[in-house]
């Protein structure tokens, strides 16, 4: 089964940076969009980003400006670069992955990583 793996979680100090990648554990064909999700203790799980297959990125609003959400040349790998990384950003970073059939379909099929924890403490 197809799985995404999450790495380049840790701790950091407010106002620092880390880079988040993402990958297929195989092969996904025709994704859609990648994109990343938080979700901080005692909340629900939030968009962070999405970047489609063409290019196009969208950012919630409170990391506009600070995260940057990239794909590699084969488009099944998703980075997050997190520039000035405040308290209020830690949590559990996951991956998702949006696909559709070979055949044309207009199914769409979801996929999750398990989650890089990000910790922002001085």
């Amino acid at each position: 089964q197809v799985q995404l793996v999450e790495s380049g979680g840790g701790l950091v100090q407010p106002g620092g940076s880390l880079r988040l990648s993402c990958a297929a554990s195989r092969r996904i064909s025709n994704i859609l969009s990648m994109g990343w999700y938080r979700q901080a203790p005692g909340k629900q799980r939030e968009l962070v980003a999405t970047v489609a297959s063409g290019g196009a990125t969208n950012y919630v609003e409170f990391v506009r400006g600070r995260f940057t959400i990239s794909r590699d040349a084969s488009n099944d790998t998703v980075y997050l670069q997190m520039n000035s990384l405040k308290p209020e950003d830690t949590a559990v970073y996951y991956c998702n992955a949006v696909a559709s059939p070979p055949w044309g379909s207009s199914r769409r099929y979801d996929y999750w990583g398990q989650g890089t924890q990000v910790t922002v403490s001085s």
